[in-house]
């Protein structure tokens, strides 16, 4: 019987946990297939393991793991298909089937638009946009970002920034302070992240922090949350398992290939 397991990131913030689990099962109701599960892989429960063996137990003969993740890092090359391996090695009977993140898609770059539009500030010619991405120490990472930095750039017609809340550089910190030398009269934040949560909290009290301090306006944009496209998008990576033949062809890790 075939499945779907859908692997979120998973917060201590209670909401983040809540819009994660309300995102994906919006989704779910998209898409055809009998068994479908949410885990996560930290700080929320159930974990990937427990998912995997709800799915084993109520019937699945084959699994199609989906990371509900934005761009491609640590998670994705190494701690999901390491728990894919080890649940190979318990369900020898049990074909698995791995997923793409999000990645950089014109759509997202669209909704960061209109976040910036739903403030409902005017924004002055020479006002700067800052891009928090969540960084990690795989190399695509800032080359991901820097590509949707340059995308937004060109939306918008303003200048593009890119800072990193962790593992990369520069800093969210050092990006604020970056954003201030400059001068100009606002700082409009964008953060590339998929729900709430501790990360988003921080922002703004530093933000908070900052304003005290000048007169440029420095406003925090919503994350990308429950939009439709975003919906639509992790639906597209779902049927890109479920359809293989419809895969555009890429270089992907070996854990990523049909067994």
């Amino acid at each position: 019987m075939e499945a779907v397991l859908y692997v979120s990131h998973g917060s201590r913030v209670e909401k983040a946990r809540s819009e994660a689990l309300a995102f994906i099962d919006a989704v779910q109701d998209m898409i055809d297939v009998p068994l479908q599960q949410t885990c996560f892989l930290e700080l929320s429960d159930p974990d990937v393991e427990q998912g995997l063996a709800e799915l084993v137990k109520e019937g699945a003969t084959s699994i199609a793991v989906i990371p509900v993740l934005l761009l491609s890092a640590g998670h994705y090359y190494q701690d999901i298909p390491e728990e894919i391996d080890r649940a190979k090695q318990r369900y020898p009977g049990v074909r698995f089937h791995y997923g793409r993140p999000l990645g950089v898609q014109d759509r997202l770059v669209d909704i960061l638009v209109q976040r910036m539009e739903e403030t409902g500030i005017d924004l002055e010619p020479d006002a700067d946009i800052l891009l928090v991405g969540r960084g990690s120490r795989n190399p695509e990472t800032p080359k991901d970002i820097g590509l949707i930095a340059r995308k937004l750039e060109e939306r918008t017609g303003l200048t593009v920034n890119s800072c990193y809340l962790a593992a990369c550089k520069p800093s969210f910190d050092e990006g604020l302070k970056a954003s201030l030398k400059k001068g100009g009269t606002q700082t409009i934040v964008v953060p590339y992240l998929w729900f709430t949560g501790l990360l988003m909290q921080s922002m703004q009290m530093k933000i908070n922090q900052v304003q005290q301090e000048t007169d440029k306006q420095m406003v925090l944009c919503q994350y990308l949350g429950d939009h439709p496209f975003m919906k639509e998008a992790l639906k597209n990576r779902v049927e890109e398992v479920l359809n293989p033949n419809r895969m555009r062809p890429e270089k992907v890790p070996a854990a990523d290939k049909m067994n």
